[in-house]
């Protein structure tokens, strides 16, 4: 049985985004990059909400971002896994590989991970907040970047309490923490 796996980078103090919705303290380093390359390999099918679908869309449609060899290995690992996107307001995808749910179902989530060959990864807290309410986050995995937003958009869903068991955790010479839990 494949896993689900959330995945997210985010401030020291839990945000994934700031106040005005900017993320570009959080671009990791090489050494991050390389790291998070080598973690997608074990990912065949990505889960986004629009807005996350929206901001990766890029690894498919905008050549600059894989000018770099650590792009490039990113974008053709992105572009090569199935991507299912939770939207009222999308009418079709702009990517290959990837089609548009209108919501979230515990069950045939759950029947992606009886079925899966690779793990599926779920992002972007509003959409996992349906994951782990219905007991289907399987493991728990946050890049924690060296600084304090003070406010903006959580990278976890708020009311949410889990017990988590650490598997692993990695620091970086940025200054970056890789903290990775199984979830239950």
């Amino acid at each position: 049985m494949a896993r689900l796996v959330y995945s997210a980078i985010m401030s020291l103090d839990g945000y994934i985004a700031d106040e005005n919705g900017e993320f570009g303290w959080a671009m990791p380093s090489d050494e991050v990059h390389g790291f998070i390359n080598d973690r997608m390999r074990s990912i065949g099918t990505h889960l986004y909400g629009r807005v996350l679908y929206e901001t990766m869309t890029g690894w498919e449609t905008d050549p600059s971002l894989a000018e770099q060899p650590l792009g490039r290995d990113f974008a053709e690992q992105w572009q090569a896994a199935d991507k299912i996107v939770y939207s009222t307001t999308l009418d079709k995808p702009v990517t290959a590989k990837t089609r548009i749910e209108r919501e979230f179902d515990p069950v045939v989530v759950q029947g992606l991970k009886d079925t899966a060959e690779a793990d599926l990864l779920i992002g972007g807290p509003v959409l996992a907040a349906h994951a782990f309410a219905a007991g289907l986050v399987d493991v728990c995995e946050l890049y924690v970047v060296p600084v304090i937003v003070g406010g903006g958009h959580l990278g976890l869903p708020e009311g949410l309490f889990l017990n988590l068991e650490l598997l692993e955790e990695r620091r970086f010479a940025n200054g970056f923490v890789l903290l990775r839990y199984k979830v239950g």
